[in-house]
């Protein structure tokens, strides 16, 4: 079979088209024909090494997929050739609390990835590709769905009239966008993209902030909010925004820190944390369990992940590069070949 992998992680030219051997599912494990890959900005930070970790070279990238299921393992009787399917991006937490173990099991990460013809998924770490969406759409749910589901809902226990700001306009904020109005919630978005802003408001964001134009958008924050902050805060910034994030939150509130766009490394003052009495909360994507419940909200709320572009599974480098040029709205999808 044919899969994209990288021998040195140097970018996204780094990556190589490479024939390898078909896998063979084993007991209790599924053979799954991919027909869809969406990438993360992880992906593009494993290409470069931006992450920590140590990557098996040679390494196959992506750990988002949707497909069909080729062939099956031995015991294996909860699925049958033709289901359509998602595998969780952890193949090892199906409910509960994040544990070391868990992390050992991410898809493109601790596992080899996806964005190859075709790829093995524990058979129970599989969830049914909704009826209301094809393969594009389902690759997009693994990570940037469940951790806007997670951070918002399983975390977050979200209620109708909460306010949530999100920040930019990627694959998680836009399915916080999409997950807070179907909640009945009131969202700020920011983008340095007024084009983008205007865009989110046609998918339902109630407020847009051009942070280029409004650098101290913590202030803009707090007079959307008649100066009592944001329930909740989706932070992607990490330690580029997080301070400001910190000065827009209201007393009680919570902020999931999900993402690391601006680095790793920065100074925070903490003392906003206690004075606030508010929650910091790090999520990284979310269960099995998290999965099933989102794809039964995404079913009854009529929900359709918002894909940015699509490429064949041929033009996997230029989509690495369309992600590293950071012009996308919502989610990249690399096709199945």
């Amino acid at each position: 079979m044919k899969a994209w992998q990288i021998a040195q992680p140097i970018g996204p030219q780094g990556l190589k088209l490479m024939e390898i051997p078909t896998p063979t599912p084993g007991p209790g494990e599924v053979l799954v024909r991919v027909r869809a890959v969406s990438l993360n900005y992880r992906d593009l930070g494993t290409s470069r090494r931006e992450r920590p970790g140590n990557l098996p070279l040679p390494f196959t990238l992506g750990s988002d997929c949707a497909g069909e299921v080729a062939a099956l393992g031995a015991g294996v009787t909860q699925w049958k050739e033709g289901d359509r399917v998602i595998p969780a991006f952890f193949q090892n937490w199906p409910a509960g609390g994040m544990t070391q173990t868990i992390m050992r099991s991410a898809l493109g990460g601790a596992l080899q990835g996806v964005l190859a013809e075709y790829m093995i998924a524990r058979a129970d770490a599989l969830v049914h590709l909704p009826a209301t969406l094809d393969f594009s759409a389902g690759a997009t749910l693994p990570c940037a769905g469940v951790t806007a589901w997670n951070a918002l809902v399983g975390q977050g226990q979200m209620l109708a009239g909460q306010t949530v700001l999100t920040l930019g306009t990627g694959g998680v904020s836009i399915f916080a966008l999409q997950f807070a109005k179907a909640h009945g919630a009131r969202v700020i978005i920011t983008s340095s993209s007024d084009e983008k802003l205007a865009r989110a408001r046609e998918l339902g964001a109630d407020e847009g902030i051009n942070y280029k134009t409004t650098p101290d958008w913590e202030r803009r924050v707090f007079e959307l909010t008649q100066k009592s902050g944001a329930d909740q805060i989706i932070e992607l910034g990490g330690a580029g925004t997080l301070q400001k994030s910190l000065d827009a939150v209201r007393y009680g509130g919570r902020i999931s820190l999900i993402g690391v766009l601006t680095g790793f490394e920065g100074l925070v003052n903490p003392w906003p944390v206690i004075a606030r009495s508010v929650t910091l909360q790090g999520i990284y994507v979310g269960s099995r369990a998290h999965f099933e419940q989102m794809n039964r909200a995404i079913v009854q709320n009529n929900i359709q992940p918002v894909l940015d572009r699509t490429f064949a599974f041929e033009e996997a480098p230029a989509a690495f590069e369309h992600m590293a040029a950071g012009a996308h709205f919502g989610k990249i999808v690399v096709s199945g070949s």
